[in-house]
């Protein structure tokens, strides 16, 4: 007896042992949001990506396609009606209005909240965050100023994006989280991983954040300078290639990875070149990468620098990817000129070392495209569908608007493993894309995980003047956003789907760029169109600065 009672002790032991090692916490967290080569492999600890936000609750089901692309996604302080939150309650005699309310172990890895006042970042709502049941909030401020990069929590973590609070810093729990504010909410978003029950997780304390501040401030460094250490054999292309041709370099064969990407072009002028010239990346013998220069570096159509953690646009208009792309025994990397001109390239990819296991997945970009796009009746625009297992991990979306009046209503809606209703239901195309009042954030911005390398008339190289007042959204504007923590995992299958809501009956143009990683056996419905991508949306008549 006394054998079995130290073999159970043991056995104990090493479970223990092992869950302290496998446990989340906020500085696994932290390690993963800047580990690359994490999301080339389907994660260890299972979760779902979920999100809690103010999306109308008109919206239930497609077939009422009044309350389905109902766009009232807010809740005013004044209308005793609106209800697009989870409930109220009363704590201390005080009232206070529940966002999120999740039972079981997580992490809370995004948080979005609009101004209040387009001009102003300001409010006086106090946002409160419990975890684990305790009727003492953890964490507990100006429901802007907590998670805006001003406050506790340090930029880039959190930060002030356009006129929106951002945070991505990793609240971990065990038992369950909720989010509850002083006031009648406006716009919000809460994204958080929700995981397998009986995952070892260290619950956020005060405490355990202030003593993970160093790793804090260097993942914050690694984030604001995101080129990549690592060394590998580099392989190159160069030349002329001419229209309608491609050229192609072969990768060092054998277990390897590309780790990073980086290709130029002698001229810029016409700005369609950066959508008429297609990267194309084969591995193993099968295709996973097709996709137009501009969409897969995320600066849309024209040369738009943009610098993030993934990915890279110099103003001398060399492109960077640090996509990490495992294989198993080959690769090729094609560059195919669609345009009617001959062009000048120069391509480098530094190729490293890769341990291929059964959790190892391929890297997958590719477009769609559309023009025209009718606003009228709304719509769902499919960004993608997958069929296997994978993790969703980006996209950079460019829209060709007719008008000067706000093409951004849309909500994404995404589906995962064959749900019946989304399990991420938003509340506007630039709340997915980390901004807010889009009629009048016109300016570029970026941050590493999203940004707005341009959008009408403006771009880095062309800041929007603080003196120019109104809205004018006309023309092209590129969205862009990756992740890491907020990656979305999929069984079975994923599908994402962004309203087409402007407030204007037009036709625009949609182009998205989408990246993934996934199985050999996972499939999308996305395939090589080289016709729609000849058919570059046109500017608006009479638009400044024509680009034409």
């Amino acid at each position: 007896m006394k054998r079995i009672l130290n073999l159970v002790v043991l056995a104990i032991t090493v479970i223990a042992s092992a869950q302290s090692k496998n446990e989340i916490t906020i500085e696994s967290l932290l390690n993963d949001m800047v580990n690359r080569d994490a999301i080339a492999s389907f994660p260890i600890a299972n979760f779902r990506l979920k999100q809690s936000s103010s999306y109308n609750r008109a919206s239930k089901t497609l077939t009422d396609t009044v309350g389905w692309f109902n766009n009232h996604d807010f809740n005013k302080e004044e209308k005793e009606e609106d209800h697009n939150y989870i409930r109220t309650e009363e704590t201390n005699g005080k009232k206070e209005w529940v966002l999120m309310d999740h039972v079981g172990p997580g992490a809370i890895v995004r948080t979005w909240m609009p101004f209040l006042s387009a001009e102003e970042p300001n409010t006086d709502i106090i946002i409160k965050i419990y975890l684990d049941g305790s009727d003492e909030p953890v964490l507990e401020g100006n429901m802007l100023g907590l998670l805006d990069g001003t406050g506790l929590i340090p930029y880039p973590l959190a930060h002030q994006s356009l006129r929106s609070s951002v945070s991505f810093f990793p609240i971990p729990y065990a038992k369950g989280c909720k989010i509850t504010t002083s006031e009648k909410p406006f716009f919000f978003q809460f994204t958080y991983r929700s995981y397998d029950d009986f995952t070892p997780i260290k619950t956020f304390t005060k405490a355990d954040f202030d003593k993970a501040l160093p790793l804090t401030k260097k993942v914050g460094d690694l984030l604001l300078n995101p080129k990549s250490t690592d060394v590998g054999e580099t392989v190159t292309l160069s030349g002329k290639i001419g229209s309608k041709k491609e050229k192609s370099v072969t990768l060092t064969a054998g277990n390897a990875a590309i780790k990073e990407l980086t290709l130029k072009l002698d001229d810029y002028k016409n700005p369609e070149v950066t959508r008429t010239v297609v990267l194309k990346i084969e591995f193993d013998g099968e295709q996973t990468v097709w996709c137009p220069i501009g969409d897969f570096f995320g600066a849309g159509i024209g040369l738009n620098p943009v610098e993030g953690w993934y990915s890279s646009v110099a103003e001398d208009g060399t492109m960077t990817s640090r996509w990490v792309m495992p294989y198993q025994k080959s690769g090729k990397i094609s560059v195919v000129n669609l345009g009617k001109k001959s062009i000048e390239v120069d391509l480098k990819a530094t190729v490293g070392t890769w341990k291929w296991d059964a959790d190892s997945m391929c890297f997958n970009a590719a477009w769609s495209g559309q023009y025209p796009v009718p606003t009228r009746p709304f719509s769902d625009w499919n960004y993608v569908t997958l069929k296997g297992r994978g993790v969703y991990v980006g996209d950079a979306l460019t829209v060709m608007n007719p008008v000067k009046r706000w093409w951004g209503e849309g909500d994404e809606k995404i589906y995962v493993d064959n749900e019946d209703f989304p399990s991420i239901f938003g509340t506007g195309t630039e709340d997915y894309y980390a901004y807010s009042w889009g009629g009048k954030s016109t300016d570029f911005y970026e941050h590493p995980f999203h940004a707005q390398p341009r959008s009408n008339i403006y771009n880095k190289l062309n800041r929007n003047p603080k003196t120019v007042k109104g809205k004018n959204t006309s023309g092209y504007s590129t969205e862009t956003r990756t992740r890491a923590l907020d990656v979305m995992p999929f069984s079975s299958s994923l599908k994402l789907d962004m309203e087409v809501w402007s407030w204007t009956d037009c036709e625009m143009g949609y182009g998205v760029g989408v990246y993934w990683y996934g199985d050999k056996q996972t499939i999308s419905n996305r395939v090589p169109n080289e016709k729609e991508v000849l058919n570059v949306p046109p500017l608006p008549k009479n638009f400044p600065n024509n680009e034409k």
